[in-house]
């Protein structure tokens, strides 16, 4: 029979009062640092505008995008092409348009909601090919917009 000669020893375990001691002082000192800021509704009224329409406003190309993808520049309808075609016509009929006038002039990209997003992607493409940097998008305010006060619109 063998007897222990030596005492036993205890497994050493973590002790993890002094850890709950630090992060309660931590989250003590984090909640008075922190900085509470109360979430209040600004009520704004904007100032009326008196001003004049731009005399030297940059001349404007508006493309329209159908929701079918057919492609219309100022007003004129492209041939219905489809793909790699549909952005070549574009291109053309973009440089065109910007030959006529004296400075580079601002795309307008008025695309119905239904309209695929690839046909504005090609409208964008065109427009990159074209060497038209300058390139919008027109949207339309809702109806609840319309109607809602002044300081609430954002």
């Amino acid at each position: 029979m063998r007897f222990r000669t030596h005492p036993r020893r205890d497994e050493p375990e973590i002790n993890l009062i002094p850890l709950i001691d630090v992060l309660l002082v931590i989250l003590i000192f984090l909640m008075i640092t922190t900085t509470y800021s109360r979430f209040t509704e600004l009520r704004i009224q904007l100032p009326q505008a008196q001003a004049e329409p731009a005399a030297n406003a940059p001349p404007r190309i508006v493309v329209s995008v159908s929701a079918k993808g057919t492609y219309a520049v100022d007003r004129q309808v492209l041939p219905d092409t489809g793909g790699d075609q549909a952005v070549g016509a574009l291109t053309e009929r973009l440089r065109r348009a910007a030959a006529a006038s004296t400075e580079p002039p601002v795309v307008i990209v008025n695309a119905d909601a239904q309209a695929s997003h690839q046909a504005v992607i090609n409208v964008m493409e065109a427009a990159r090919l074209a060497g038209l940097p300058r390139l919008t998008f027109a949207t339309q305010t809702s109806q609840a917009a319309q109607t809602a006060p002044t300081g609430a619109r954002r």
